[in-house]
């Protein structure tokens, strides 16, 4: 485990100042994080230890909005919340977990692909923003790649026991070990939490009730079996099998089960009955073939997602006698062969990615008191297939102080759907980007990309269905749209990085323009998806200064603003959605003395005056929130961490209304879900 006291020492040798910018997470349910350091690039952000005392989140999507200014969480509930990374979300980030494309099964996005991998599993994280990414399908305006831990020969391993406000409490452990031919590791965690409280002191339930109270909306309000229920309940088991073949052969093996259960999600009409996910995967490596191959990679792995949302605890399940579920599946296999040789002073990787993913979804009903068997209503999504093909070329080169990289992929996808009434797709799309870095001196670099990428249409945005039950038998409307384009973008990044003798500042900016960008109309009665021309701007700043041997300020600030050049049928707001206003990430850390640290946070959000209030969007006030924590490391290999989170108690929304979500509204507005109010916790850790 790396140690804050380590990171600082690397910190103070090698003049590379690691942001460290909110180390407190606000949200219910947390765990505890190893010193999550964010080591960036020009072109990237990686954030290390994800898996020890400095952060603390019960999903990754927490953690990342915590460190990473150009990311903002999107709050649905205690665990398993989703991100906008450069005013973009779902399928617009490509999201990747050991090289494994994940997928969630919810059209609603319950469950994310960031939440199919728990925190304490993790080793780093990359965060590359922009179009430059050419060995994976659909990358947009970023990707995400999640690595978790590495067996180790050494038998080593660790335990965590947490509690905090809000009735949280999580017990998780890690052992790894082996020879120099195979390593070893399994790794496992429990965890749940009661529905947390605003700083109003409304917990899920309350602040649900607070919105419909005198709506006929309140027939969506928690019904009194269930109105106390916990929040959530999640288990995660992973192992891992790394076999030395011969000295310039390697076999990985892994697999990863997640099993959550009773996911409350106040501010939608229906709650998560359980999200199971299964990723299985298989890499294997040669290093040095041949004059031709200095590393062949095969990659081949499957990722499963079993995901059924219902009305069962709410009001009208009990005065109806019956409730509705939507269970929804889906089915991810890729395979990936790479080659990388080194030639005419160049790097070079190429290779083929291809991907199948199915997806399914049915309504059904089902009686509280079995006077009838289930019945189901229809298909919501029909059996779709996402076949993928791509094939790419990258290329890395030194010439005098620029750095070079360029690459190129072209991607054949072809969707089919088992609907006898809509039709299939087919998209080809060639992306390429270049990025150049300018060393002027050892202490400077300047960067600039230029990038075109694109992604096809996921089968909700094509296909997915609803249905009127008010209607005799149900009237089945259709809210995807067959006929959508693929989206592509074309970006220009910009920036500067410098070093200082006890800090660094970096300054990054970036242009896209996306063309056929998938846009949800909410004034449509039907086929609510549209493609649209639209353009989002920003700029992100950033920097560390180490005051002192004891004392490190970090901040980060990161500001864009969209605009639609083309508008959705029938509507004539220009504001783009889900672009988040200004936002910072500070802290400062104190060394009291070799074992011993302080830290004091500010998260802080200007006004979300820039909506798409067409779209239902609402203005949201700007926040601060203070938090403090103190870390306590011992020599026997036990650390203790406290701290307090949102410690002035604040009521506050982050997250906005865009009407792609299904949301509890009343006909007027949506329902805003707040975020957590003081948390209190207790981590406790033992490592060998």
């Amino acid at each position: 485990m790396m140690s804050y006291y380590n990171y600082k020492k690397d910190l103070s040798m090698q003049k590379s100042i690691y942001l460290s910018l909110v180390v407190v997470a606000v949200l219910q349910g947390a765990e505890e994080l190893e010193s999550i350091d964010v080591v960036e690039t020009v072109k990237s952000k990686v954030v290390e230890n994800v898996s020890g005392e400095e952060v603390k989140s019960a999903d990754l999507s927490e953690a990342l909005a915590k460190k990473v200014p150009s990311i903002s969480i999107i709050r649905r509930s205690g665990i398993a919340n989703d991100i906008i990374l450069r005013g973009q979300k779902r399928d617009n980030i490509n999201v990747t977990i050991d090289g494994a494309k994940v997928c969630g099964a919810c059209v609603n996005r319950m469950d994310p692909p960031l939440s199919h991998v728990v925190t304490h599993a993790i080793d780093e994280v990359e965060v590359r923003e922009g179009p430059f990414d050419v060995e994976d399908f659909g990358t947009l305006s970023g990707s995400i790649k999640v690595t978790t831990k590495k067996p180790t020969k050494e038998l080593s391993g660790e335990l965590n026991i947490n509690v905090g406000s809000f009735g949280y409490k999580k017990l998780s452990g890690t052992i790894s070990g082996g020879s120099d031919k195979v390593r070893a590791l399994f790794s496992a965690s429990t965890e749940q939490g009661e529905q947390y409280e605003d700083g109003d002191g409304n917990d899920f339930a309350e602040q649900l009730e607070n919105y419909t109270e005198g709506t006929t909306a309140s027939v969506y309000n928690y019904s009194d079996k269930y109105r106390s229920m916990d929040a959530f309940e999640k288990t995660m088991y992973m192992g891992k099998v790394f076999i030395d073949v011969t000295d310039n052969q390697e076999l990985k093996l892994s697999y990863t089960a997640n099993r959550s259960t009773d996911v409350l999600y106040p501010s939608s009409k229906m709650d998560a009955n359980y999200d199971d996910s299964d990723i299985m995967n298989l890499e294997y490596s040669v290093t040095e073939l041949s004059k031709y191959s200095k590393k062949l990679d095969f990659q081949i792995y499957n990722s499963q997602v079993d995901h059924p949302m219902s009305t069962e605890y709410r009001a009208l399940a009990k005065a109806g006698g019956k409730y509705m579920t939507h269970h929804l599946t889906t089915d991810m296999t890729g395979i990936k062969l790479k080659n990388s040789v080194d030639v005419f002073d160049r790097s070079i990787t190429y290779g083929v990615d291809t991907s199948k993913r199915n997806w399914d979804g049915e309504y059904t009903v089902t009686s509280t008191t079995n006077a009838f068997p289930v019945k189901t209503i229809g298909k919501s999504i029909a059996d779709v297939d996402t076949d993928n093909v791509g094939v790419f070329l990258k290329c890395e080169r030194t010439l005098g102080k620029v750095d070079v990289e360029w690459g190129v992929r072209y991607d054949d996808t072809i969707i089919d759907t088992k609907s006898t009434t809509e039709k299939d797709n087919d998209y080809q799309a060639f992306s390429g980007n270049i990025f150049a870095t300018y060393n002027a001196d050892k202490d400077t670099k300047y960067f600039v990309g230029l990038g075109k990428s694109s992604r096809v249409p996921d089968a909700r945005e094509l296909y997915n269905t609803k249905y009127n039950t008010k209607e005799k038998p149900a009237l089945r409307v259709l809210n995807g749209n067959p006929d959508l384009d693929q989206t592509s973008n074309y970006e220009l990044d910009l920036g500067v990085e410098k070093y200082y003798g006890d800090g660094k500042v970096k300054v990054k900016t970036f242009y896209s323009k996306l063309k056929d960008y998938i846009y949800y109309n909410g004034s449509l009665k039907k086929n609510n998806f549209e493609n649209i021309d639209a353009t989002i701007y920003g700029a992100e700043l950033s920097g560390s200064y180490m005051a002192s041997d004891s004392i490190t300020l970090d901040a980060g600030l990161a500001y864009k603003k969209g605009k639609k050049d083309t508008q959705p049928t029938g509507q004539t707001n220009s504001n783009l959605a889900e672009i988040t206003p200004l936002k910072l990430n500070a802290s400062v850390s104190y060394d009291y003395d070799s074992q011993g640290y302080v830290q004091l946070s500010v998260q802080a959000a200007d006004a979300w005056d820039d909506v798409d209030s067409d779209n239902g969007e609402q203005q949201l006030a700007g926040y601060a929130t203070v938090s403090l924590k103190t870390t306590r490391e011992f020599d026997n290999g036990i650390m203790l961490t406290a701290g307090v989170d949102n410690m002035l108690d604040k009521t506050y929304a982050t997250t906005n209304t865009y009407k792609d979500l299904i949301l509890m509204t009343d006909g007027s507005d949506t329902m805003l879900i707040n975020e957590p109010g003081r948390y209190m916790y207790l981590n406790a850790s033992y490592a060998f």
